[in-house]
């Protein structure tokens, strides 16, 4: 990679949407703003001690000293959580419609409708429409965004979570 690697300033696929944020954290992170999101997000605790680590982690971690430059990054400028809509939807039809527009150029409804039959779609931080495929659901698949499946399915999900790559 290219040590003087500078990012695009321009969006490249040409769009931006209209703000629909219902509710963001601001910018900036630190052990407040994770308090917050969690308590959010209705986490229990585990969750947010995993969380306060974790950031606790990344702040004493340098950078990585390979590939390109990352010097760039702000990481005070950036919100990192933000909430587009009320609730995870099951119907397209219930998705605000700003956010459908986007999916919509990005193709999202017509690989759901053509290939996939099932799927589910974040915006920003949180996941806003999920739809499963039905004969998956019969077979004992559980697809969930992170948010539902912890509290949906806590205990397995505190089994697995972070093994996969810790």
């Amino acid at each position: 990679m290219d040590d003087n690697f500078i990012p695009d300033t321009e969006y490249k696929y040409g769009f931006v949407d209209e703000d629909v944020t219902i509710l963001n954290t601001g910018k900036g992170i630190n052990e407040d703003v994770i308090r917050q999101i969690s308590a959010l997000k209705e986490e229990p605790l585990w969750m947010l001690d995993f969380r306060l680590r974790s950031y606790r982690k990344f702040v004493e971690l340098p950078l990585p000293d390979f590939g390109p430059s990352l010097d760039f990054l702000d990481f005070p400028s950036y919100t990192y959580f933000t909430r587009p809509s009320e609730k995870e939807e099951t119907s397209w039809d219930e998705v605000p419609e700003t956010i459908k527009r986007t999916f919509e150029k990005l193709g999202i409804p017509e690989a759901e409708q053509k290939w996939l039959s099932g799927v589910a779609t974040q915006y920003e931080s949180e996941m806003v429409y999920h739809n499963m495929l039905q004969e998956v659901e019969e077979k004992g698949v559980i697809f969930l965004s992170t948010d539902a499946a912890l509290k949906a399915f806590p205990e397995l999900f505190k089994q697995y979570f972070n093994t996969v790559v810790s």
